[in-house]
C-alpha cells in the first residue's frame, strides 16, 4: 500500500466515512472522526447483515444516532446470485448424480429471504468458516465499498475511518495508522494502537453510552452469534438469548436443504476419518455446540457453575463496578 495519495485534489472536499457496527471500537472511531472533521463533513453508515442482536440494532438507530446524527444503512442483496444458483441446481445437479429429492428440496428453499446473512449462506450452500470467512467480504466490505464509491462520484475526497486495533489478532498487528487503496480512497485507523479497555474508557469519558450487551457478558456485539465466538461467549448467548440459538437452528435446517451434501452447520469441526455426514452434523450442529459450551474444560462433564442463572450485570470491561 502506498503512503502518499495519488488521488489528492484541491477540487474535492474531505469526507470522513465511519462504518459503525454498534461495537465499542467503531463507536470510538466515529468520535475520533468528529474530533477531526466538522459534523457536516462526516458520514456514518451501518452494514445490516441480518444476524445482529435486537439490542445492537436499537443502540445503533437510537443511542448512537442521537450522538452522531443520521446513520445510513446498507444491506447486501443476493437475489441475482440465488436465481443463478437455482438455475445451476436445476440444470447441473441431476447430471452430477444428485438425487431427485435433493434437487427438489434445494429448488424449494432457494428463494431470497431478505436476510443478508441467511441469503448468502443459501447461495453458497454452506455457512462461513474461519478458512472461508466470506461473510465479512460479502455482507460488509462489498456493500460498504459501494457506498464509499458512490460518495466519491459526488466528488468527495473520501476517508474511510475504521475501528481496527493491532492487539485484536495477529492478522491485525501490522495495521498502519492510515493507508491509500487502489479504489481511490484513504483508510484511517484512529485507534490502531489502543487496547480494548482504552477504547471503552475513551467512549465512556465522552459521556457516550456503550452497547448494553457489554454489560451482559458479551465481548463482541456484532453478529449474534459470530462464527468465531468462543466457548464462553456461546454459553452466555445460549442462556441469556435462547431465541438467537433457535434462529440458528432454523437457519441450519434451511441451509442444509440448499446444500448438495444435504447438511450444513453454523460452526465447523475438522472431519475425522471415520466420520459420516450424519455424525459430522450431529457433532457440529448448534444444539450440540450449546451443550458443549456448558461443560467444563475437556468438554465431557457439565460445569454446574455454568448452569446457574446469569448475573443481571456481568462485564469483562468493568462496566458493572
Amino acid at each position: 500500500m502506498s503512503t502518499a495519495s495519488p488521488h489528492a485534489s484541491t477540487e474535492r472536499s474531505p469526507l470522513a466515512v465511519v462504518s459503525v457496527s454498534g461495537g465499542k471500537d467503531s463507536t470510538a472511531a466515529a468520535l475520533c472522526a468528529l474530533d477531526a472533521h466538522a459534523r457536516d463533513h462526516c458520514r456514518f453508515v451501518f452494514a445490516d447483515v441480518g444476524n445482529e442482536h435486537e439490542l445492537t440494532l436499537e443502540y445503533v438507530h437510537n443511542d448512537l444516532a442521537r450522538v452522531l446524527g443520521p446513520i445510513d444503512v446498507v444491506r447486501a442483496d443476493f437475489s441475482k446470485e440465488i436465481a443463478a444458483k437455482r438455475h445451476y441446481v436445476e440444470s447441473e445437479w441431476p447430471a452430477k448424480g444428485v438425487a431427485d429429492h435433493v434437487v427438489s428440496r434445494a429448488l424449494e428453499i432457494l428463494r431470497p429471504t431478505g436476510i443478508p446473512f441467511l441469503d448468502v449462506c443459501l447461495w453458497k450452500g454452506r455457512f462461513p468458516s474461519r478458512r472461508a470467512q466470506f461473510c465479512t467480504q460479502q455482507l460488509k466490505r462489498l456493500p460498504l465499498d459501494a457506498y464509499l464509491l458512490g460518495l466519491m462520484e459526488q466528488r468527495w475526497a473520501v476517508e474511510s475511518w475504521r475501528g481496527l486495533r493491532r492487539d485484536e489478532s495477529a492478522a491485525r498487528r501490522d495495521t498502519p495508522d492510515r493507508e491509500y487503496v487502489a479504489e481511490g480512497f484513504e483508510i484511517v485507523y484512529p485507534i490502531a494502537s489502543w487496547t480494548a479497555q482504552q477504547t471503552i474508557d475513551f467512549v465512556r469519558a465522552r459521556g457516550v453510552p456503550l452497547n448494553p450487551l457489554y454489560s451482559q457478558a458479551m465481548r463482541r456485539v456484532g453478529c449474534m452469534p459470530c462464527i468465531n465466538c468462543s466457548k464462553d461467549e456461546l454459553h452466555e448467548i445460549a442462556r441469556r438469548f435462547p431465541a438467537h440459538i433457535d434462529r440458528i437452528r432454523e437457519w441450519e435446517r434451511l441451509v442444509s436443504f440448499a446444500a448438495k451434501r444435504g447438511w450444513s452447520t453454523f460452526f465447523h469441526d475438522a472431519a475425522r476419518e471415520e466420520d459420516t455426514d450424519e455424525t459430522i452434523f450431529r457433532r457440529s450442529c448448534i444444539d450440540e455446540k450449546v451443550r458443549w459450551a456448558a461443560t467444563a474444560r475437556g468438554g465431557r462433564q457439565l460445569d454446574y457453575l455454568r448452569s446457574t442463572a446469569p448475573a443481571a450485570c456481568h462485564s469483562v470491561y468493568g462496566l458493572c463496578e
